[in-house]
């Protein structure tokens, strides 16, 4: 049975550690390769893009390596955003698009994620297929079939102009914005699109060094941009994560909205302009019970699923949807990207402020969240610490009390070795006391 490799975003790990190695990368890119030319024709193209991480280098030539070996010709990006690998992917006719990136994680850790021709990630039975071809082994293509690979240094101009052509009625002058690029991906593309736009851009996290990705900045860490907004009188901040398709927006006071509240704004206002799709929006289990609620008054619908980007995009995708995200920051527009695009979330939230008049601080607070504690506990390899009858029988309890006050979440990251134990009540008290108990039981079971 092949070895499954893929999470809940691609292949993802400590880098220079399995499966994060150049010899798995190397593998993975032939079994990519051989996976996308099953055609046999020749001159299939692949778009490769990275954040800043150091260990992207490595991987990079690997990849490059396993790719061309099968006949594949490949175009690096370079540093770019993760939704313009998905753009590029479509725009320039490959057949593969390639990010390497480990998102919001620290700089040791990295990823590979994949999408199809039509910009949108990989569905698990062609991860699946993948993790075969892997274990299997590719045999490589004659000599005079090997694939080439060159640079392509206009992408993320290209992404820009893209990005610039979706608020094509809205000039942003006279607003002063902080972007906190995480010292990642976006530490370029980010700051031009703004500037273009014509708004007065602080630029925050722009200095990457290839260890400084998504710390103590970006969407994960606001505080530094939260100073900068206040301290410079600026109207709005928006932060990204490392390969930026996470966003989250601060207001002119310094305080920060989630993707739960940018959702909820759009939705309303994509509601009143007969533009949302479905009459619903797209979200995952982790969303506030808040936000259903609020979209509950407006007769529209939350539509959840599992915690991932790439599910609410099949949603999206199943139901004809065309509006979602997930609370972290990931907003999804599939009216202009195939994934979660930080920089364009953000951009359009800007271009309501210009069209509305009002500040920030009007458009983040659309409804009260109801009080959620997510709290989480390491696991260490071969551990299932959900399997512990102690632990089923507290979370049981748990649930019991819970039953019609709030709700319970509980779960393995797909990204890390962690328990996520979240609950949401009104019950502050309540609330607290739940996750103790339970938190407290998986570190006895993982002890």
């Amino acid at each position: 049975m092949a070895e499954k490799l893929f999470g809940t975003d691609g292949v993802r790990g400590l880098a220079n550690s399995h499966p994060m190695t150049a010899e798995m990368a190397l593998r993975l890119g032939a079994a990519a390769g051989r996976y996308f030319r099953s055609d046999g024709a020749n001159h299939h193209r692949v778009v490769i893009g990275k954040d800043t991480r150091l260990s992207g280098y490595m991987l990079e030539n690997a990849l490059t390596a396993g790719l061309t070996s099968t006949g594949m010709n490949v175009l690096l990006l370079g540093p770019v955003p993760t939704p313009a690998v998905g753009h590029l992917t479509h725009s320039m006719r490959a057949d593969l698009g390639i990010m390497i990136s480990a998102s919001h994680n620290p700089f040791h850790d990295n990823g590979i994620k994949f999408f199809g021709p039509d910009g949108f990630k990989l569905s698990d039975a062609a991860e699946a297929e993948i993790e075969t071809l892997v274990a299997d082994g590719v045999e490589p293509v004659q000599p005079e079939n090997i694939g080439r690979a060159k640079r392509v240094d206009e992408g993320r101009h290209r992404y820009v102009e893209f990005i610039k052509t979706t608020v094509q009625d809205v000039r942003l002058g006279g607003l002063k914005v902080v972007i906190d690029c995480a010292n990642g991906a976006a530490h370029r593309t980010a700051p031009e699109a703004l500037w273009e736009l014509g708004a007065e851009v602080i630029p925050v996290g722009v200095a990457p060094n290839g260890k400084n990705i998504n710390l103590e900045c970006g969407s994960t860490d606001t505080r530094l941009a939260a100073e900068m907004v206040v301290a410079h009188g600026a109207d709005v901040g928006i932060c990204l994560d490392g390969d930026a398709d996470r966003v989250m927006i601060i207001d002119e006071k310094g305080r920060v909205a989630d993707g739960d509240q940018l959702m909820a704004l759009m939705a309303g206002q994509w509601a009143d302009a007969g533009s949302l799709k479905g009459g619903a929006l797209v979200a995952t289990v982790m969303s506030n019970l808040g936000l259903e609620r609020y979209l509950d008054g407006r007769g529209l619908r939350l539509e959840r699923t599992k915690v991932g980007d790439r599910y609410v995009v099949e949603r999206m995708r199943q139901g004809g949807f065309n509006l979602g995200g997930e609370q972290s920051g990931h907003i999804v527009m599939t009216d202009y990207a195939t994934t979660g695009d930080g920089l364009l979330a953000g951009i359009h939230f800007l271009a309501a402020m210009v069209r509305s008049g009002k500040p920030a601080s009007a458009l983040t607070q659309v409804f009260p969240t109801v009080p959620q504690l997510l709290k989480n506990v390491r696991f260490s390899a071969g551990q299932t610490p959900l399997e512990a009858d102690s632990v089923v029988k507290v979370i049981a309890g748990a649930e019991a009390e819970l039953n019609g006050k709030g709700r319970l979440l509980i779960r393995k990251s797909g990204t890390e070795p962690l328990i996520r134990v979240m609950a949401e009540c009104e019950d502050e008290v309540l609330l607290s006391d739940v996750i103790d108990r339970i938190v407290a039981e998986v570190e006895r079971a993982t002890a």
